[in-house]
């Protein structure tokens, strides 16, 4: 069985659409299991339909406005970086409607049921091909995996979502009793319950690159200094997951081809630029086909 697995990263999720059309259009690579997580959570059904050229034009299209109903944050430009300033009205507006994050992304569940309809759904769940999507349950402390096989379409499209939702910039969600978030606060690559699911080969899109590339300029905002300890956290989560993965893989006699970002895309994945994820789905198709696609050894323990 083979496994398609996208990481989280916010607006770098179009590079891994690159890296994903190279693989499935050009390689012609057929994967019987899709899971994704955040980001990538939005990918994996219309890739597991081979509808590159649909999702494509999604992430190449949407702007801050198709992601926020409710936007926390202003954008300014310092020292030639993009960094994010609270937007003090905005936040208020929220919290004085009950809500209980500095912003909704309402907009991008709507955006979701526009792009990903009912028909394409039913087309997906009576394929061979299962797409997977990674949430956080904050209720129960636990990281859940919702199949396509378990739920009806508007159900799926929830979690979809609530894969996305980064909090406490984005809609903080309750489902079944239970309070959801962002996949990635769980399990930013989830290699591990690929192969448990039975995949003996995987191909793992992470947005991030191998190695740290820069020091983070010192925090100006609140924001900025929040959105820099959750990027920590969530890099050691990352590190964590390909470190469990590698072992899971090797307990399994499984493989595992990595495709990470060869260069650093951006220091802020809440920023959405439709002219910056054109260039950045470009040379993860083009980062694709100049790889040299080798199955990486699972090192020994010493």
């Amino acid at each position: 069985m083979k496994a398609l697995i996208i990481s989280g990263g916010g607006s770098k999720g179009a590079f891994a659409g690159g890296v994903a059309q190279y693989l499935i259009q050009d390689l012609h690579k057929d994967y019987d299991l899709y899971i994704g997580t955040s980001t990538g959570s939005l990918l994996v059904s219309h890739l597991a339909l081979e509808m590159v050229d649909k999702v494509k034009e999604a992430y190449t299209s949407v702007n801050q406005n198709s992601i926020f109903s409710n936007c926390p944050f202003k954008i300014k430009k310092r020292y030639g970086e993009d960094v994010i300033l609270i937007n003090h009205f905005n936040v208020l507006k929220n919290f004085l409607r009950g809500n209980k994050t500095f912003g909704e992304s309402k907009n991008l569940r709507t955006l979701i049921g526009n792009f990903f309809t009912e028909e394409e759904f039913n087309k997906l769940k009576q394929s061979k091909r299962e797409s997977i999507v990674t949430v956080s349950n904050l209720s129960l402390n636990s990281v859940e995996y919702k199949s396509i096989n378990d739920f009806e379409y508007e159900d799926f499209c929830d979690w979809i979502w609530i894969s996305c939702n980064y909090i406490p910039f984005m809609s903080l969600v309750r489902k079944n009793g239970c309070e959801y978030a962002d996949g990635g606060f769980a399990a930013m690559v989830p290699i591990e319950e690929a192969i448990k699911r039975g995949a003996t080969h995987v191909d793992a899109i992470i947005l991030h690159t191998e190695s740290p590339l820069y020091n983070r300029l010192p925090a100006r905002s609140p924001f900025t200094a929040l959105t820099n300890l959750f990027t920590f956290m969530m890099d050691r989560i990352e590190y964590q997951n390909i470190k469990i993965g590698k072992y899971e893989a090797k307990f399994k006699n499984a493989t595992i081809n990595f495709y990470y970002t060869p260069t650093l895309l951006t220091t802020n994945s809440l920023i959405f630029k439709k002219e910056e994820m054109k260039k950045w789905w470009q040379s993860g198709y083009e980062y694709a086909k100049t790889k040299e696609v080798d199955t990486q050894e699972i090192p020994d323990e010493e």
